[in-house]
């Protein structure tokens, strides 16, 4: 069986049946569950298969799949969809964005990572940013990291008093509720890794000249600060996950499986739209080109 043959099956449960969202919904983050982080596994839960080889197959058919949805999903121009990649330093977030967009046509993906904010970007308020780059009819954003550092890297730093970013939850409930009603689909994924993958990540990137670059001195400040971060996240969750803009929690101590489940998601995503192209007002069996 080829990789392709063997990735279709993989596709497809006992029934035959494609994957839905519904069956992800042991991923959702909900109020009062996965509230310590530390007692989640990071490594690829029962339902990704055990064989490395199995699940980078897998991942081929599904960048095709994505690739069509992408399409259908851009000319249909119903709908936006937007993408919330958050973790720890080295949870991914770009490995995530090029292994499960690849492919894709990007007259119809734009990626937008959010740094330390510019002077002109602090002259307004926080979700100004943000705002400017979500998504337009038929495009899909994918956000590296996003308006919850304003809750997290500003609360865990202390760069605003707790009077100001305590009040950033309902801000940021607000906001993504506007998307939703304004026809925006928010999914928010958060990479999970513990605290040896994070070492072992960082190490490589010392090792290895070609990597040396993606090495700050200031991972190893967050890093020293991880419990805070931990329970920032956990506050993240218990007050901005919602049905309408949910968190999955993604196992990402091993690349390839992180990738995997993220790609399932996001395809299953798209899949729940039902999407065609549009239909024409000719016969294009009429249609004689001389």
């Amino acid at each position: 069986m080829s990789p392709r043959q063997l990735a279709a099956t993989i596709l497809r449960d006992d029934s035959g049946k494609a994957m839905e969202l519904k069956d992800f919904k042991h991923y959702l983050i909900k109020k009062g569950q996965n509230d310590n982080l530390s007692k989640v596994s990071p490594d690829p839960w029962d339902d990704i298969p055990e064989d490395k080889n199995e699940g980078k197959a897998e991942l081929v058919e599904l960048n095709e799949k994505l690739a069509d949805l992408q399409q259908r999903f851009f000319v249909d121009k119903s709908k936006k969809l937007l993408f919330v990649l958050q973790g720890m330093d080295t949870s991914g977030k770009n490995g995530t964005i090029r292994n499960v967009f690849r492919g894709v046509n990007p007259q119809g993906v734009e990626v937008a990572s959010f740094d330390k904010p510019t002077r002109r970007e602090l002259s307004h308020d926080y979700l100004w940013r943000v705002h400017r780059s979500t998504p337009a009819n038929g495009e899909i954003v994918i956000f590296d990291r996003s308006h919850y550092e304003d809750v997290l890297a500003v609360r865990v730093n202390d760069l605003k008093p707790k009077e100001v970013w305590s009040k950033r939850y309902r801000h940021i409930n607000d906001f993504e509720q506007l998307l939703v009603d304004e026809g925006c689909i928010v999914v928010k994924f958060f990479l999970h890794i513990d605290r040896v993958a994070q070492k072992e990540r960082l190490q490589s990137r010392l090792d290895r000249p070609e990597k040396n670059w993606k090495f700050d001195p200031s991972d190893l400040v967050a890093r020293s600060r991880w419990e805070e971060y931990e329970k920032a996240y956990e506050d993240v969750f218990d007050k901005t996950s919602h049905p309408h803009a949910p968190w999955y929690l993604i196992p990402a101590n091993k690349k390839w499986a992180r990738n995997l489940l993220v790609a399932r998601i996001v395809v299953a995503t798209l899949e729940d739209m039902h999407l065609s192209y549009p239909k024409v007002d000719y016969d294009p069996a009429n249609i004689v080109i001389e």
